[in-house]
């Protein structure tokens, strides 16, 4: 079963490191048009350009940061060993889906089954933490119960 819990692993760490690499493509692609941009006659549309290209440039660093930080989270679970309680790492099985809790990468397709790449931090991974096997929770309408945790 931890085979299972590696591919996943796996596919989440494929999603972390190509949302780094699109961070730092537009981070870059934002850095060199902002060198490229030279002052104009037309003053105050350099300033708002020259804004907006500020503004690109620290969005594009907070989503680098972001998955940066996915990153480290998911090193930080990479060996998580089967528990009694959910906690980041598991896998949990439940009778409306299967919930690995690690990083918000959505939905994820492993042989055949669909698995949902949660945070620990999102609401229906706040209620999954510290259940164990037996538990039941209600969730936008519908209650679970929880079959298993890997």
């Amino acid at each position: 079963m931890q085979d299972i819990k590696e591919k996943l692993y796996l596919l989440c760490l494929s999603f972390v490191e190509q949302r780094i690499q699109t961070a730092e493509t537009a981070l870059e692609q934002s850095r060199e048009a902002s060198n490229d941009d030279t002052k104009s006659s037309a003053g105050d549309k350099f300033e708002t350009t020259r804004e907006m290209m500020a503004q690109d440039i620290s969005r594009n660093k907070s989503l680098l940061m972001d998955a940066q930080q996915n990153l480290q989270l998911l090193n930080a679970i990479k060996d998580t060993p089967e528990n009694d309680r959910v906690r980041n790492g598991n896998l949990a099985y439940t009778s409306q889906g299967t919930f690995y809790i690690s990083i918000s990468a959505g939905q994820l397709q492993l042989d055949g089954e669909s698995i949902f790449a949660i945070s620990a931090a999102s609401p229906i991974g706040k209620l999954l933490i510290g259940k164990q096997k037996g538990d039941t929770f209600a969730f936008n309408g519908k209650d679970y119960l929880l079959n298993k945790i890997i």
